[in-house]
């Protein structure tokens, strides 16, 4: 939409003496489009991220196959010491055990090797599927009653309590229950944080601060290889740790200093106490509110008779918003499959375990950065694409190089080339994720934004919650496991080229004005190419 145009649709209404404005511009001429009130609260909502990220990321290590092992008993032939659990299957047991101890994993204490190898991937896919469910319930609680910051403190609660219950699981059912619980628990969080983040700030600032919660994810993981270090005889003890931050932040950050979303308070016919989260705004940014200001109800058709269904039910019978629905979904599955299965995907690299994960959780931030910068002059849909495209090309390539190197015993017979290559393919993975959520959320308006972006989160989660699956098999065939990554990437990336762009475009507050606003910049742009065709002529 051309500025003209957005002067003649959202001008000013004065009404008596009263001086009525959307939030927009409210936030652009009297709060400031980012201020440091605004940047204060992106970062304490942001907190909340690396918790998502050590409660999803955690199994990389409570998981993971032990390295090596060693004989115990004469009956095992003085063989051992290899890092493959297939060289275990023909010995009896009691003859051997693994050189870590049987609390370093879940599958050392457990025994989930062999014929009980794919047993390992239930935890983790159970707990994507958890985030899938948690997702579409968190989604329309943070759009309706719950609002924006309740949801991210209940998710907070929820996870503290079922991280820590993790720790005390008996067996390996009881453990995928309460991943299962843990993946419905943080699914707020990540939704929530995300649109609240951004409903905060002018339209300019949007993907930059939608990017600022990725770099706290990527803290997280970046924490995960450094507790779970001096924890790794035991990994009940990580669980236990990792379960007190969310708690403390809840209670002692949450609670008391972060505001709700007044875009929400909006749309749910709260505009005074909207307007005044504003004024809150302005007055730590040194602005001041004229006396006669009060907020815009946003258009719409909910009160007439046949419009009173909810935002969600006129959601799926707005044909437009569906088919948009629908290909983001199509594409979030592909990038969340390969984002979470790159970074699942590292112990078969053959590198130590703590160096790559560490060098994986390094990358987000240049990713992170990159992503922030390009969103600020760049198309969504552009970047988007051309990450996973890259991301899937990486993920090839890794065929190539992945028996390069196979002997060096300083990389613990990795290929260098390999894991160079992984961790450029997981920079740009974790570009097309991170800048596919900013995508969603200018795609749809207020009333229904925080579903669309559970609606993807759904979509993100049953990729992730098959990747685990693949990771397992790839302890066998890890080269098959790369080229999966990487097609499915490349057609993620091919997918996004039937959504509209949307840098610099106003967020809308229902789906009546955005489906309005939309036609009226297509007829613009039609009239504006009849023109230019008419001047050539």
């Amino acid at each position: 939409m051309d500025e003209e145009h957005q002067v003649l649709v959202k001008k000013p209404n004065p009404v008596g003496n009263k001086l009525q404005l959307t939030v927009d511009e409210v936030v652009e001429d009297y709060v400031g489009s980012f201020g440091f009130s605004q940047l204060l609260q992106v970062l304490l909502v942001s907190l909340a991220r690396i918790f998502d990220s050590q409660c999803t990321l955690v199994t990389i290590f409570t998981d993971a196959q032990p390295q090596s092992w060693r004989c115990i008993g004469p009956e095992c032939g003085g063989a051992g010491g290899g890092g493959n659990g297939a060289s275990v299957c023909g010995l009896k047991p009691g003859t051997w055990e693994w050189s870590g101890g049987n609390t370093s994993s879940t599958i050392a204490e457990w025994g989930l090797v062999c014929d009980r190898r794919f047993l390992a991937a239930l935890p983790t896919s159970v707990y994507f599927l958890g985030s899938l469910i948690g997702s579409a319930v968190f989604g329309r609680l943070a759009d309706g009653f719950l609002g924006r910051k309740r949801s991210v403190l209940l998710s907070c609660l929820l996870t503290s309590v079922t991280i820590y219950l993790t720790s005390l699981s008996p067996n390996i059912w009881i453990y995928a229950l309460l991943r299962f619980a843990t993946g419905f628990s943080r699914a707020g969080i990540g939704i929530s944080c995300l649109v609240l983040s951004t409903e905060a700030v002018g339209r300019k600032w949007r993907g930059q601060v939608g990017q600022y919660g990725f770099f706290f994810f990527a803290a997280g993981f970046l924490s995960i290889p450094v507790i779970a270090y001096p924890t790794r005889t035991s990994w009940r003890n990580l669980y236990k740790i990792i379960s007190f931050l969310p708690l403390v932040y809840s209670i002692f950050i949450l609670m008391p200093f972060v505001l709700e979303s007044p875009r929400w308070l909006l749309v749910r016919g709260r505009s005074e106490e909207a307007l005044d989260v504003l004024k809150k705004y302005a007055r730590i940014n040194g602005k001041e509110f004229p006396p006669n200001l009060s907020l815009l109800e946003p258009y719409s058709n909910e009160k007439t008779a046949e419009n009173s269904t909810s935002p969600i039910e006129r959601f799926w019978n707005t044909k437009w918003a569906v088919k948009r629905m629908a290909v983001v979904m199509l594409t979030g599955f592909g990038v969340g499959f390969v984002y979470y299965g790159i970074q699942l995907n590292v112990e078969n690299l053959n590198f130590n375990l703590y160096f790559t994960v560490a060098i994986n959780a390094m990358m987000e931030i240049p990713a992170v950065f990159i992503g922030s910068v390009l969103l600020s002059f760049t198309n969504r849909r552009m970047l988007f694409s051309v990450s996973s495209f890259l991301a899937g090309i990486s993920c090839i390539f890794c065929i190539i190089f992945s028996n390069v190197g196979k002997n060096n015993e300083i990389t613990k017979k990795g290929s260098l080339p390999q894991l160079m290559i992984e961790a450029f393919g997981f920079m740009a993975a974790s570009t097309a994720f991170d800048v596919l959520y900013i995508y969603c959320v200018e795609l749809f308006p207020t009333n229904v934004r925080n579903f669309a972006v559970s609606m993807l989160r759904q979509a993100l989660m049953l990729g992730a919650s098959i990747s685990p699956l693949l990771v397992v098999y790839g302890r066998l065939s890890p080269s098959l496991s790369f080229f999966v990554f990487g097609v499915l990437s490349v057609i993620s990336g091919l997918l996004s080229l039937w959504l509209p762009e949307t840098r610099n475009c106003p967020l809308y507050e229902t789906l009546e004005q955005q489906e309005e606003e939309e036609r009226l910049d297509c007829v613009c742009e039609e009239l504006g190419m009849e023109m230019g065709n008419k001047v050539q002529m």
